[in-house]
C-alpha cells in the first residue's frame, strides 16, 4: 500500500471517529438522490438536535 493511500485511510478513520465523515456521507447521498443539500451549519444543527454521536446532556 502506498503512503498516500495510508494517509487517506488514516484521514478517513480520524474523520469517522470525530463524526466529520457524516457530512461527506450526506453530500454523497444527496448526489445519488439528486437533491440539494442543506448548508453545513443546518446539517450540524440538526445533527446536534437529534443527538448524533456527541456528548449527551442531562439538562
Amino acid at each position: 500500500m502506498k503512503l498516500t493511500e495510508r494517509l487517506h485511510g488514516l484521514r478517513r478513520l480520524l474523520r469517522e471517529a470525530t463524526g466529520e465523515a457524516k457530512w461527506d456521507d450526506y453530500l454523497a447521498q444527496c448526489r445519488v438522490d439528486g437533491t440539494v443539500p442543506v448548508s453545513r451549519r443546518a446539517f450540524e444543527r440538526h445533527r446536534a438536535h437529534v443527538g448524533g454521536n456527541g456528548p449527551q446532556r442531562c439538562c
